[in-house]
């Protein structure tokens, strides 16, 4: 037998040992192991959800939640407007503007206790309800 067919039967067999091996394998649908799946459930359970509100035709849809939270926690407030909007979180004195396709997006970490309110200054100069949400910031 040749130095090629020799080469040639020993690529072969490489080739059959590698497909037996990835078919035969245990089916295992997440490959990390059991510390890193708990590291990933708990970053799961300690990210911020975000609270997301819409106004549409200087109203806020459904009314203005009411959102608790302890010190300490990272609040995310997302808050989307079928219109240009300027949107104001008293208390934090943080100012995002709002429009169609453009939410305004709040993330900031629960430093400061007590009640807090975000108003819309496109309602307020409506002559609407200027509220969209009420925070209570409360201790850990």
């Amino acid at each position: 037998m040749t130095f090629a067919a020799k080469a040639g039967l020993l690529i072969g067999a490489i080739a059959i040992a590698v497909v037996a091996f990835i078919a035969l394998r245990p089916e295992n649908d997440d490959d990390s192991t059991p510390a890193s799946r708990t590291t990933q459930n708990q970053a799961a359970r300690e990210a911020p959800e975000s609270t997301r509100i819409q106004i549409r035709g200087a109203e806020v849809i459904g009314g203005a939640p009411d959102i608790e939270v302890e010190k300490g926690t990272q609040v995310r407030i997302v808050v989307s407007a079928d219109a240009p909007d300027e949107l104001h979180l008293h208390g934090y004195d943080i100012t995002r503007e709002a429009a169609p396709g453009r939410p305004a997006r709040f993330s900031f970490s629960a430093d400061l206790e007590g009640a807090f309110e975000m108003e819309s200054h496109t309602a307020e100069d409506a002559g609407k309800d200027p509220i969209v949400a009420r925070l209570a910031l409360g201790p850990s």
